[in-house]
């Protein structure tokens, strides 16, 4: 999934959620670097069964070395990715940004 999602965007074929969009800003995030951080980054953890396309999240990092979390969805008929969240991970959450952490 992460081929056709980088495809969309080197495309310009991606919609970003209003709830995408407020989230990056409010973290200070830019699209362009959002856009980067997928381009140079892995999927880890897909959500098959998400509705109304199945989605992902992928790891990356942006132009400043920051690490981000986005999640995305891909839909297969129009080509189009979209953007649902992004977020900063928190480094006491995740091992290595890849393994979410046992409470």
């Amino acid at each position: 999934m992460i081929n056709n999602i980088i495809a969309a965007i080197n495309l310009n074929q991606v919609v970003v959620s209003r709830h995408a969009r407020e989230r990056a800003e409010e973290r200070n995030l830019l699209i362009d670097g959002i856009y980067d951080s997928v381009t140079q980054g892995e999927i880890i953890k897909d959500y098959p069964t998400d509705t109304p396309y199945p989605s992902c999240l992928i790891y990356g990092h942006n132009e400043k070395g920051d690490p981000i979390h986005s999640v995305w969805a891909y839909n297969q008929d129009t080509g189009y990715a979209v953007l649902i969240t992004v977020y900063r991970p928190d480094p006491n959450e995740w091992i290595n940004w890849r393994i979410k952490k046992i409470d």
